[in-house]
């Protein structure tokens, strides 16, 4: 399974955002994919996820009201769509997929995109 992640960027605090996740390759073998962040000097952090039976999703509390994963089948991507940012929201993003395990564990997650940085300016 590939992952390519896109749409990071600078934006400015309070303002919207919305990263992309394709997934290619052996994407019936995917039930779940994820969202991880990394902050420089920083572990790699739970952000949130979708199953893709039923569309469910789970969130870490720092973003819950204001990120949303949602999920398109038809194109195998995954979108989060991060909305009143923060500075602290500053980060690069990774998606992920194939978890196995704690869904809020980085190393529970067996495919992983490149990562985009978003950074969140005061």
């Amino acid at each position: 399974v590939q992952l390519q992640a896109s749409g990071g960027g600078w934006v400015q605090t309070g303002t919207s955002l919305r990263l992309s996740c394709a997934a290619s390759g052996r994407t019936f073998s995917v039930y779940a994919m994820g969202w991880f962040r990394q902050a420089p000097g920083k572990q790699r952090e739970f952000v949130g996820s979708i199953n893709w039976s039923g569309g469910s999703t789970y969130y870490t509390d720092s973003v819950k009201g204001r990120f949303t994963i949602s999920g398109d089948n038809a194109k195998n991507t995954v979108y989060l769509q991060m909305n009143s940012l923060k500075p602290e929201d500053t980060a690069v993003y990774y998606c992920a997929a194939g978890v196995s395990g704690r869904i809020v564990l980085a190393n529970s997650w067996s495919y992983w995109g490149q990562g985009t940085l978003v950074t969140v300016s005061s």
